[in-house]
């Protein structure tokens, strides 16, 4: 064994989030039992709840891993209240709604008492500055955002998403204790691909990320484990 191996960590680090963005149920499994005691904590995608999301989302708990639905919820008060009140009763971790005062709201209405936690969207890190003009916004990103974390605060919400460069800004706002997770985390070994504002997974954590998620350089690798130990050995070095 090189040194190499040697020095890289053999346990999973809980702030690393892997999102199982695979077609089908039965891929993200074979995923899950690829990546093995490397990953703890996934994310279950829009792809997957088109499928057979919350079944999988079940078998992931029952396995003692964390689930991350990232789902983010967008409609009337009513109709979000009481689809994060069925989500608090599955024991999942995280539920994402999108940054919208009446919707947080109602989410946190819904989510009651339970270990939930209610995370705002707040700008998709795929937007550019231009895309928000095109889009009708008279902010900037880091303008939109800012506001959007105010919003989140105030209603309730455990934490947002934001992009690694908005990360230091939601943590001086939220404070310690709230949750920054942070999508747009790729390694400097690996492409950015449709992430117009991404960042190492070191760059995030030191900008204030409480949690990354992290997808293709993990997922789309010759040997997925092996690529979420590097990584984990980078957090581990932030």
């Amino acid at each position: 064994m090189s040194s190499l191996v040697a020095e890289l960590p053999a346990k999973a680090d809980p702030r690393l989030i892997v999102p199982l963005d695979l077609p089908t149920a039965d891929e993200a499994r074979a995923m899950v039992e690829a990546l093995g005691d490397m990953v703890s904590f996934y994310k279950v995608g829009l792809e997957l709840f088109a499928t057979d999301g919350m079944g999988l989302a079940r078998e992931l708990k029952s396995q003692g891993k964390q689930v991350f639905l990232d789902w983010k919820l967008h409609d009337i008060g009513t109709t979000v209240q009481r689809a994060a009140a069925v989500l608090a009763d599955t024991g999942c971790d995280l539920l994402t709604v999108h940054g919208e005062p009446q919707v947080m709201a109602s989410a946190v209405r819904g989510k009651g008492r339970s270990d939930l936690k209610i995370l705002a969207v707040t700008v998709l890190t795929s937007l550019t500055d231009a895309d928000l003009v095109e889009m009708g916004y008279a902010h900037g990103a880091r303008a939109l955002v800012e506001r959007r974390i105010h919003q989140a605060v105030e209603a309730g919400c455990d934490g947002v998403v934001a992009s690694p460069h908005e990360a230091a800004l939601a943590r001086a706002i939220g404070g310690k204790d709230f949750l920054v997770v942070t999508p747009g985390v790729r390694p400097d070994w690996a492409a950015k691909n449709d992430q117009a504002r991404a960042a190492t997974p070191a760059e995030a954590l030191k900008s204030g990320a409480s949690h990354i998620v992290c997808g293709r350089p993990i997922t789309a690798a010759n040997e997925p484990q092996a690529a979420a130990r590097r990584i984990v050995a980078e957090m581990a070095g932030a």
